[in-house]
């Protein structure tokens, strides 16, 4: 100890800095101080809608504000998203998107800077597997009966996708599994494409799991299989992607909540840690289980993780069919 300081006088300048607050623990996780505006840049109805707002709902709870869901959809999500990255960095207007917001960019009528690049990921609150189905009256029950069945068809098969990177899968589909002549129709929501599965007048689907359950229940269109590495909690029955061969079809769709890029840091972490706490209410778990989903509710950094590996992914899946 220097000869200058005393033992005496150190001693009470370790006490003074003990009794010191730390800096981080004296501020507050930051809460709105008004009303927060959540975009779901689609339309009502579905598993992203129902989704954000259940998680809206919990936001609401805790921050003892209120929490509006606004559903902005037309252009493949495009015009909610830009909405939201216009919007000013306060943390009270978010964004929900999944990983088709990568694949804006890829769109042949995209004109503009990429999204992604404008928004900051807050926290993935939820996933859930799409799913293969097929209308009652064709004659399959596995995914390889699919290519089976679609290779010696006589009229050619017809496949609808509601989103970008669906479409993508059934391009993919045609090419691996040798089905030049799959006919993929690009739908613009799942009620629709739904309705002419179960008529008939489209062979097969691919899209979220919480609209098909009633049907599938019901026996008006069957699930042939399920995306992912592993079977979806409310279909267990039905094998998953890698069970079934398809490997290019592990993919599971993620629900997370987006800011406007110049967000401060702080607001973004209060978000993500109100996320994090809203997901461990019952009631929300309640309609995440009943849809198929499985709650995340992870951080900024890990999120920003997942955002830039699906876009590498879908990337250069686009690049190798690209989006008509």
């Amino acid at each position: 100890m220097p000869p200058f300081i005393s033992r005496r006088t150190s001693a009470l300048a370790i006490a003074l800095v003990a009794m010191l607050p730390a800096a981080d623990a004296a501020e507050p996780p930051w809460k709105p101080e008004r009303t927060v505006t959540v975009i779901v840049p689609y339309s009502p109805g579905g598993g992203t809608d129902a989704q954000a707002r259940a998680v809206a709902r919990e936001l609401q709870r805790l921050w003892g504000q209120t929490v509006i869901v606004e559903n902005v959809a037309g252009a493949d999500g495009l015009i909610g998203t830009r909405k939201a990255i216009d919007a000013k960095p306060d943390g009270l207007t978010l964004l929900v998107q999944l990983p088709s917001l990568t694949l804006l960019k890829h769109l042949p009528t995209f004109k503009g800077i990429d999204p992604v690049t404008q928004l900051l990921p807050v926290s993935a609150f939820s996933a859930m597997p799409g799913v293969v189905v097929a209308g009652s009256a064709v004659p399959v029950k596995t995914m390889a009966d699919v290519v089976r069945h679609c290779r010696t068809a006589v009229q050619p098969c017809s496949l609808g996708t509601t989103e970008n990177i669906a479409r993508l899968q059934a391009r993919m589909l045609s090419v691996e599994s040798a089905l030049p002549n799959l006919i993929v129709a690009n739908y613009k929501g799942g009620g629709q494409l739904i309705t002419d599965i179960v008529s008939n007048n489209v062979n097969l689907g691919i899209m979220g799991i919480t609209a098909v359950l009633p049907h599938y229940k019901a026996g008006t269109l069957k699930v042939v299989m399920t995306m992912g590495a592993k079977r979806s909690s409310v279909a267990p029955e039905i094998p998953s992607a890698i069970e079934a061969g398809f490997p290019g079809f592990d993919v599971v769709t993620w629900y997370g909540l987006f800011a406007p890029k110049d967000t401060p840091p702080n607001i973004v972490q209060g978000i993500a840690a109100a996320v994090r706490e809203a997901i461990k209410a019952e009631d929300l778990r309640k309609v995440f289980s009943t849809i198929g989903s499985e709650a995340i509710g992870n951080t900024p950094a890990e999120f920003a993780t997942m955002v830039r590996e699906e876009g590498e992914r879908f990337g250069a899946l686009a690049k190798r069919f690209p989006i008509e």
